[in-house]
């Protein structure tokens, strides 16, 4: 007879007494009551009938185009070319697995190697992986990595580091038994560098963001990189590659390891995910062999024909197991490849467009917003802009919901310092009419009532 693997309650019971748990509840207990959401199907419906109430749920939700969106922090919308869309929906590239068989894995293995030559191209150093799951595992591997290398159990990050990243980081550091230090931002909104001269004594790594949360091009940045080798330690940059047109490549001024999210290129907002985090190195064989995740490479078959592998793949769980370098398994190879697609199209000469339109777009936000807010920074900014106001924010917030505007991030919650402050964000998708119009709604709710 054949073993029953249906997860029906005795065996449910049977395995959560194996790993010491007693209900479901303990097994999720981490997760936040708030976010956790148990969808029953109404019973007693058709299929028409579910479709109809799912489609009156879903008729709730409003694009970016229906209402402008200038939320912050991480989450952006940029315009994507229809044909990345049309070429990932290619079968070829939809439903393909882990490329573990190379002689049948050809084009995604080809695909994926674009990606890493372009990331390679963009960030300015050699070894680039098939991508991590976003931004924020990247960090916490770079973190990880970082540690294994050096040999020492201290990571310094900035203290305006994203709250969501922040959370990724600890959970991935703290079973590794690894300190995270933080270091304060200046009266420029960049990082402190005397602090930084105090905390790096003893650190694995020194990471930093270019532009930082607050959107701001850290001015100093070579010299946290000097500060950071002086001691030992690896520098650590982690970019928004959409800035790369216009700014220096990280690889330049003498980072280590670079990260940064790939899925601004090429894929829509999609509520916040799915992501592929960009994870680079200098081509140290020593860090190679450090770096998590996979890595694909161009080598040649029997016949002497061009072919790609996964290379180095001791370093993944499928081999070493409980040795690998990280636990990262299924990567987000579809993500990665619309990301190679629209840097593909874009060239040199569009990405260089890209973050010029950025650019104006977010030097004219910033002259309109000061009519009706504070900017406690002055600099440079890139897509986020941090705005102080006199009254809460988060009943602005929802003023403006009520005119049919999404405003920033509020950022008391995380940054108490900054008092009534939000971050926005623009990017070259955003209209000037939206801007003002946004200025426009901020003037008539500084004399609202609910205020």
């Amino acid at each position: 007879m054949g073993k029953h693997y249906m997860p029906n309650s005795a065996h449910k019971e049977e395995m959560l007494r194996e790993i010491g748990f007693e209900s479901i509840e303990d097994l999720f207990s981490d997760v936040p009551k708030n976010v956790s959401y148990e969808f029953n199907l109404p019973e007693g419906k058709s299929e028409y009938e579910v479709f109809l109430e799912m489609n009156e749920m879903l008729g709730k939700n409003k694009t970016a185009l229906e209402m402008p969106s200038f939320l912050g922090a991480g989450t952006y919308f940029h315009y994507v070319p229809a044909h990345v869309k049309y070429l990932i929906e290619r079968s070829e590239f939809l439903t393909a697995y882990t490329p573990y068989q190379p002689e049948i894995s050809q084009g995604m293995l080809q695909a994926l190697f674009e990606y890493q030559s372009l990331i390679a191209e963009l960030v300015g150093l050699e070894i680039v992986n098939a991508s991590m799951y976003d931004w924020g595992t990247s960090l916490g591997e770079a973190a990880r990595m970082s540690a294994r290398f050096t040999r020492r159990n201290k990571f310094i990050v900035p203290k305006n580091l994203s709250p969501e990243k922040i959370k990724v980081l600890q959970t991935y550091v703290d079973g590794a038994g690894i300190e995270i230090e933080y270091v304060k931002w200046n009266e420029k909104g960049q990082m402190d560098l005397e602090e930084l001269k105090e905390k790096v004594e003893g650190a694995a790594g020194v990471y930093i963001e270019m532009p930082n949360f607050f959107g701001l091009i850290e001015e100093e940045i070579k010299a946290v990189g000097e500060i950071a080798h002086d001691n030992n330690a690896l520098f650590v940059v982690g970019v928004d590659p959409t800035s790369l047109g216009v700014l220096e490549a990280p690889g330049n001024y003498g980072a280590d390891i670079v990260i940064g999210e790939a899925a601004f290129f090429g894929s829509p907002m999609n509520f916040g995910g799915p992501r592929a985090g960009i994870f680079a190195v200098k081509n140290d064989k020593k860090l190679v062999r450090q770096m998590p995740g996979r890595i694909i490479g161009m080598t040649k078959d029997a016949d002497g024909r061009r072919a790609f592998v996964m290379a180095l793949q001791t370093r993944e769980q499928h081999i070493r197991r409980a040795k690998a370098t990280s636990n990262i398994c299924s990567n987000e190879a579809l993500v990665a490849v619309a990301a190679a697609i629209h840097i593909a199209t874009l060239g040199p000469k569009g990405l260089a467009k890209l973050g010029e339109v950025i650019l104006k777009n977010t030097a004219y936000f910033k002259k309109r917003m000061k009519e009706v807010g504070e900017l406690p920074f002055e600099g440079i900014n890139f897509k986020d802009v941090p705005v102080k106001f006199e009254v809460p924010y988060d009943a602005i917030h929802e003023r403006l919901l009520e005119r049919n505007i999404h405003g920033g991030f509020y950022l008391k919650p995380h940054f108490p310092e900054l008092g009534e402050s939000a971050l926005f964000a623009v990017t070259e998708t955003t209209r000037k009419e939206w801007i003002d119009a946004l200025v426009d709604a901020l003037k008539e709710i500084e004399g609202d009532a609910y205020v």
